[in-house]
Protein backbone atom coordinates (compact mmCIF):
# COMPACT_ATOMS: atom_id res chain seq x y z
CA UNK A 1 0.00 0.00 0.00
CA UNK A 2 1.17 2.90 -0.94
CA UNK A 3 -0.37 7.23 0.37
CA UNK A 4 -0.24 9.39 -2.17
CA UNK A 5 -1.10 13.22 -1.66
CA UNK A 6 -1.58 14.12 -5.14
CA UNK A 7 -2.21 18.61 -5.90
CA UNK A 8 -2.79 20.53 -8.19
CA UNK A 9 -0.05 23.05 -8.73
CA UNK A 10 3.72 22.90 -7.73
CA UNK A 11 4.77 23.94 -3.58
CA UNK A 12 6.64 27.08 -4.40
CA UNK A 13 6.77 29.32 -1.13
CA UNK A 14 9.76 28.26 0.01
CA UNK A 15 8.94 27.95 3.42
CA UNK A 16 5.66 25.56 2.65
CA UNK A 17 7.95 23.69 0.63
CA UNK A 18 10.38 23.42 3.28
CA UNK A 19 7.90 21.91 5.95
CA UNK A 20 6.44 19.90 3.29
CA UNK A 21 9.54 17.94 2.56
CA UNK A 22 10.17 17.39 6.59
CA UNK A 23 6.65 15.52 7.08
CA UNK A 24 7.29 13.47 3.63
CA UNK A 25 10.74 12.61 4.80
CA UNK A 26 8.88 11.60 8.29
CA UNK A 27 6.14 9.46 6.43
CA UNK A 28 8.76 7.26 4.55
CA UNK A 29 9.80 5.87 7.66
CA UNK A 30 5.69 4.47 8.10
CA UNK A 31 4.32 3.77 4.57
CA UNK A 32 5.49 4.53 1.16
CA UNK A 33 4.86 7.92 0.32
CA UNK A 34 4.77 10.63 -2.59
CA UNK A 35 3.84 14.09 -3.48
CA UNK A 36 2.61 14.25 -7.21
CA UNK A 37 2.11 17.30 -8.16
CA UNK A 38 -0.05 17.82 -11.70
CA UNK A 39 0.87 21.29 -13.50
CA UNK A 40 -1.07 24.36 -13.17
CA UNK A 41 -3.30 24.73 -16.38
CA UNK A 42 -2.13 27.28 -18.64
CA UNK A 43 -3.94 30.50 -20.35
CA UNK A 44 -6.85 29.83 -18.61
CA UNK A 45 -8.03 33.52 -18.92
CA UNK A 46 -10.67 32.93 -21.29
CA UNK A 47 -12.19 29.64 -19.33
CA UNK A 48 -14.42 29.59 -16.88
CA UNK A 49 -14.16 28.46 -13.30
CA UNK A 50 -16.22 25.29 -14.54
CA UNK A 51 -14.04 24.57 -17.32
CA UNK A 52 -10.99 24.84 -15.32
CA UNK A 53 -12.47 22.40 -12.88
CA UNK A 54 -13.48 19.88 -15.98
CA UNK A 55 -9.95 20.43 -17.05
CA UNK A 56 -8.13 20.09 -14.24
CA UNK A 57 -10.42 16.98 -12.94
CA UNK A 58 -9.28 15.15 -16.40
CA UNK A 59 -6.04 15.67 -15.03
CA UNK A 60 -6.55 13.82 -11.44
CA UNK A 61 -8.67 11.50 -12.94
CA UNK A 62 -5.66 10.48 -15.37
CA UNK A 63 -3.66 9.49 -11.75
CA UNK A 64 -6.23 7.21 -10.30
CA UNK A 65 -6.32 3.46 -10.65
CA UNK A 66 -9.88 1.57 -10.60
CA UNK A 67 -8.37 -0.20 -7.49
CA UNK A 68 -7.06 3.45 -5.40
CA UNK A 69 -9.59 4.49 -2.71
CA UNK A 70 -9.18 8.08 -3.43
CA UNK A 71 -9.91 10.87 -0.59
CA UNK A 72 -10.60 14.17 -1.67
CA UNK A 73 -9.45 17.13 1.45
CA UNK A 74 -12.50 19.40 0.73
CA UNK A 75 -14.26 22.04 2.42
CA UNK A 76 -17.59 20.19 2.40
CA UNK A 77 -15.66 17.00 3.62
CA UNK A 78 -15.97 15.16 7.21
CA UNK A 79 -14.06 16.91 9.75
CA UNK A 80 -12.74 14.60 12.55
CA UNK A 81 -10.23 14.72 15.33
CA UNK A 82 -6.81 13.79 15.12
CA UNK A 83 -7.59 10.67 16.69
CA UNK A 84 -10.32 9.76 14.61
CA UNK A 85 -8.33 10.63 11.61
CA UNK A 86 -5.98 7.73 12.48
CA UNK A 87 -8.92 5.09 13.01
CA UNK A 88 -10.03 6.43 9.82
CA UNK A 89 -6.65 5.84 8.02
CA UNK A 90 -6.00 2.16 9.83
CA UNK A 91 -9.36 1.57 8.57
CA UNK A 92 -8.46 2.25 4.91
CA UNK A 93 -5.39 0.76 4.68
CA UNK A 94 -6.45 -2.54 5.82
CA UNK A 95 -8.86 -2.55 2.66
CA UNK A 96 -6.21 -4.16 0.30
CA UNK A 97 -6.25 -1.01 -2.09
CA UNK A 98 -3.21 -0.45 -3.92
CA UNK A 99 -2.90 3.08 -3.07
CA UNK A 100 -4.34 5.35 -0.53
CA UNK A 101 -4.80 8.76 -2.61
CA UNK A 102 -5.62 12.05 -0.93
CA UNK A 103 -5.94 14.62 -3.17
CA UNK A 104 -6.12 18.65 -2.87
CA UNK A 105 -7.62 20.47 -5.68
CA UNK A 106 -7.15 23.77 -7.55
CA UNK A 107 -8.67 27.18 -6.74
CA UNK A 108 -12.22 26.25 -7.57
CA UNK A 109 -12.73 23.07 -6.26
CA UNK A 110 -12.94 19.83 -8.18
CA UNK A 111 -15.37 18.91 -10.79
CA UNK A 112 -18.30 16.54 -10.95
CA UNK A 113 -16.46 13.29 -12.19
CA UNK A 114 -13.53 13.58 -9.38
CA UNK A 115 -16.57 14.18 -6.88
CA UNK A 116 -18.29 10.80 -8.23
CA UNK A 117 -15.31 8.89 -8.51
CA UNK A 118 -14.14 10.19 -4.77
CA UNK A 119 -14.24 7.57 -2.19
CA UNK A 120 -14.52 10.16 0.99
CA UNK A 121 -14.19 13.68 1.27
CA UNK A 122 -12.16 15.48 4.51
CA UNK A 123 -12.12 18.65 5.79
CA UNK A 124 -8.81 20.09 7.53
CA UNK A 125 -10.61 22.85 9.08
CA UNK A 126 -13.60 25.17 8.69
CA UNK A 127 -11.21 27.62 8.08
CA UNK A 128 -10.13 28.55 4.76
CA UNK A 129 -6.47 27.58 4.23
CA UNK A 130 -4.48 28.60 1.05
CA UNK A 131 -4.18 25.70 -1.09
CA UNK A 132 -0.33 25.65 -0.50
CA UNK A 133 -0.67 25.48 3.24
CA UNK A 134 -2.91 22.44 3.11
CA UNK A 135 -0.46 20.59 1.82
CA UNK A 136 1.62 20.71 4.65
CA UNK A 137 -0.96 20.91 7.39
CA UNK A 138 -2.46 17.64 5.76
CA UNK A 139 1.15 16.48 5.54
CA UNK A 140 1.53 16.85 9.51
CA UNK A 141 -1.77 15.57 10.07
CA UNK A 142 -0.67 12.14 8.43
CA UNK A 143 2.45 12.10 10.24
CA UNK A 144 0.16 12.67 13.62
CA UNK A 145 -1.97 9.49 12.79
CA UNK A 146 0.97 7.20 11.73
CA UNK A 147 2.81 8.38 15.31
CA UNK A 148 -0.64 7.78 16.95
CA UNK A 149 -1.28 4.05 15.80
CA UNK A 150 2.24 2.99 16.51
CA UNK A 151 1.66 4.32 20.29
CA UNK A 152 4.53 7.05 19.86
CA UNK A 153 4.82 10.45 22.49
CA UNK A 154 4.20 12.72 19.27
CA UNK A 155 0.49 13.07 19.77
CA UNK A 156 -0.04 14.54 23.01
CA UNK A 157 -4.00 13.87 24.54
Amino acid sequence: MTIILLTVGKTDVKWVKEGLDLYASRLRHYVPFSIVEIPELKKVSALTRQQIKEKEGELIMKQIGPQDILILLDEHGRECRSLEFAEFLEKQMATGAKSIIFTVGGAYGFSDDVYQRANWKISLSKMTFSHQMVRTIFAEQLYRAFTILKGEPYHHE
